[in-house]
């Protein structure tokens, strides 16, 4: 079996269960002075190597995941849940460091908003990975560098070093973003210099239409947001005026494999030339003719409830690469990301709405229903 590594960024969700409101948007409920009756609390790790490492190993993957927190109690509360999945013995502690933790504001129907204390994940560096690992994975998926100030700061070059070193030791290469405060010293970084450094090394791109329009493209993100009036982006994105174009954007960077996660609008997927993707590793096993040249759009599946948005887009990603190191082709993989998408929001954490791949695939032949 192919092994793979997720790394990046973890944290400790705490999600309080907030009531249906029949509200629009979070500034409607969130009012100053205002007490707010919740209906409990879902307590889970978060961030990339968490909620996509931990699906992967669900969905079958031979997966190591390396993420760092500090020798404190959220820290140990974030081991002893990776432990249940015998999945924490990679993890990298840090003494005398504060252990990463989100607050998740997901309001039924409302895009989430985050409260969020990067700890551990600033200190996290290229060298917190051993270099032995990557030369035995077939497979590397770096999750939320946007929020690792060791893997965003000077350009990149942290990132840049670890992907460098995995594509040299035979190791294919995922990336995955998180959205950034534009008043942070994150928001504030030259993200298109960080992209010129980074995407040429990348296999895998894998982003949130917002997060990377915001990046590379801020002023089309500023009249999304106009174009919004406060409700969720995603809702007033067009394929041909939005998507594809932001899409050309990161094809011209060097993306070789783009999935870009349109949130209700649903996944919008390119791939480059043959060329292109021969010069993924060979270690990966990729049918280069069944994946060079590809382009489409999936719509969402008809979720059972939604009850939170949570790690939706992150195992999203883990049902695409699972799938693709199966031997699905993109069409496949990409119902497959939207399927799990649809079952991640019937529950509060990312992991427990979750359906094997297998499962899946029988429900999308059987006629499930898209919401468009």
């Amino acid at each position: 079996m192919k092994k793979v590594i997720v790394a990046g960024h973890i944290c400790l969700d705490i999600t309080p269960a907030l009531p249906e409101t029949g509200k629009r948007t979070i500034s409607d409920i969130l009012l100053p002075g205002k007490l707010i009756e919740t209906k409990g609390v879902s307590v889970s790790t978060g961030g990339a190597v968490a909620n996509t490492g931990l699906a992967m190993k669900f969905f079958g993957a031979d997966v190591r995941l390396m993420g760092k927190v500090g020798n404190d109690e959220f820290g140990e509360m974030i081991c002893n849940i990776l432990r249940r999945y015998d999945a924490g013995q990679d993890m990298i502690l840090a003494d005398n460091e504060t252990s990463s933790y989100t607050v998740v504001i997901a309001a039924p129907g409302i895009d989430r908003s985050f409260l969020h204390c990067p700890g551990t994940n600033s200190t996290f560096t290229s060298s917190d990975i051993p270099e032995e690992l990557l030369s035995e994975a077939s497979l590397i998926h770096f999750g939320y560098p946007s929020l690792m100030k060791g893997m965003y700061e000077n350009d990149g070059r942290e990132s840049v070093s670890l992907f460098k070193k995995a594509k040299s030791r035979g190791c294919a290469t995922s990336l995955d973003l998180a959205a950034v405060d534009p008043d942070s010293e994150a928001g504030k970084n030259d993200w298109e210099k960080f992209f010129r450094e980074l995407i040429p090394l990348t296999d895998f791109f894998v982003p949130s239409i917002e997060e990377i329009c915001y990046m590379i493209d801020r002023k089309r993100f500023e009249s999304w947001q106009e174009m919004a009036g406060g409700r969720d982006i995603t809702e007033i994105l067009d394929i041909d005026r939005d998507i594809r174009p932001l899409a050309d954007l990161c094809m011209d960077l060097g993306c070789r494999i783009l999935l870009l996660k349109c949130g209700a609008a649903g996944l919008y997927y390119r791939t480059g030339t043959a060329a292109a993707l021969s010069e993924i590793p060979d270690r990966l096993g990729l049918d280069i003719d069944a994946w060079s040249d590809k382009e489409g759009f999936e719509s969402p599946y008809e979720p059972d409830r939604i009850l939170s948005g949570t790690g939706a887009g992150d195992t999203c990603i883990a049902a695409f690469l699972t799938a693709m190191l199966d031997g699905d082709d993109p069409s496949e993989c990409i119902r497959l990301a939207a399927a799990t998408g649809a079952c991640c929001v019937s529950a509060y954490d990312a992991l427990s709405g979750l359906r094997p791949l297998s499962e899946l695939k029988e429900r999308i032949r059987s006629g499930w229903k898209k919401t468009r």
